[in-house]
């Protein structure tokens, strides 16, 4: 229903034509027509580089770049999921896309079934992580790690129950662990249907590919010339707090901040000086902060930076790191809910795919 390009549908659908492209024509009050606006973003965040060298389509009537971007839209559009484009007009859809319709939920969930193959899309986002990598070396420097409870809805999986602290329930879930920027912006994810911890995902996983990617690392030279010196910065919440595990990766020159998981009693208020803080979007913040030594559990020293809030709570936080300022280390640690943000964002688009 609603298709008006009948003679190219007839070719595709007998293998004589297709894949079709996008005709645009002066249209007037188009529903969701504003998503266009941010096409230009959507292709420069790497939506269909290197997408041909990865996918590849059965032929027929749609192409790869209808697909990719009728999903996208469909999460900035906020709807909700597959399902709901039975209740919206295939035909105002299509005029977004220069097409006289987008296809049936069934159709478009076929096609997705065909692209979503686990290693097809693990090869095109380690291409797409070294790219982004590769083009902000000094965000690639500091690197936030958290993991993120994806609530499985289907039937074809038994996956174990996971706490979803979004709906305070146990739920037959799986957990993604997220790489991003110092901005937020996504390096890659590991997917975990059983959940080992933050702790083994990153010993296991995580951190033997950043040492494989990251770039601009410092020489074998530098790293005998300067102690002090790491290859580059993880950033965790207290899900990643181990003593041992921060000595041995201190001893293979990888640098941690975290939150303290037991940070004992407060410290006298006489110790905190006010400096000011330049935060991860540019903004300029006064803050209270004081630093000592602090011996962990298993003998190992590392510095303890505490952030004195209006109310007189102490926000505890541990770095290896050596050569990063108190202020630096605060602008560091608490740029974390950049990728909080992302994580929620991220949540809505995932829930359009399903």
């Amino acid at each position: 229903m609603g298709a008006q390009d009948w003679p190219g549908r007839l070719l595709a659908s007998v293998g004589q034509g297709g894949p079709v492209d996008s005709h645009f024509v002066p249209c007037a009050d188009v529903p969701k027509a504003g998503v266009l606006v941010a096409l230009p973003a959507l292709l420069a965040s790497g939506l269909w580089q290197h997408t041909p060298e990865h996918f590849q389509l059965p032929p027929g009537y749609y192409s790869l770049v209808h697909l990719f971007l009728l999903v996208a839209f469909l999460a900035l559009a906020r709807v909700r999921s597959l399902e709901s484009l039975r209740y919206c007009a295939p035909g105002e859809w299509g005029k977004v896309l220069g097409l006289d319709r987008i296809p049936e939920v069934r159709t478009l969930r076929a096609k997705l079934d065909l692209l979503g193959q686990e290693s097809t899309v693990a090869a095109w986002g380690t291409q797409l992580s070294r790219q982004w990598m590769s083009e902000d070396p000094e965000s690639a420097g500091t690197l936030y790690v958290d993991g993120h409870v994806r609530v499985y809805h289907g039937t074809a999986a038994h996956l174990p129950k996971h706490y979803v602290p979004r709906q305070r329930l146990c739920l037959r879930a799986s957990t993604d662990y997220w790489v991003n920027a110092l901005d937020g912006q996504p390096f890659f994810v590991v997917h975990r249907p059983v959940d080992p911890g933050l702790l083994k995902v990153l010993a296991e996983t995580i951190i033997p590919r950043l040492e494989a990617e990251v770039p601009q690392q410092p020489t074998a030279e530098q790293l005998a010339a300067d102690p002090t010196l790491d290859k580059f910065l993880l950033v965790f919440d207290r899900e990643g707090y181990s003593p041992d595990q921060f000595k041995a990766w201190k001893a293979r020159r990888i640098g941690c901040l975290t939150y303290h998981k037991h940070p004992g009693p407060d410290w006298p208020v006489a110790e905190f000086q006010r400096l000011k803080v330049t935060l991860a979007h540019g903004n300029e913040e006064d803050m209270n902060l004081a630093e000592r030594t602090t011996v962990l559990s298993n003998g190992f020293a590392v510095r303890e930076i505490r952030h004195l809030e209006e109310g007189g709570h102490q926000t505890a936080v541990l770095a290896t790191a050596q050569k990063l300022s108190r202020a630096a280390v605060a602008t560091l640690m608490f740029a974390r809910w950049s990728q909080e943000n992302f994580l929620k964002v991220r949540h809505e688009v995932v829930r359009v795919i399903v």
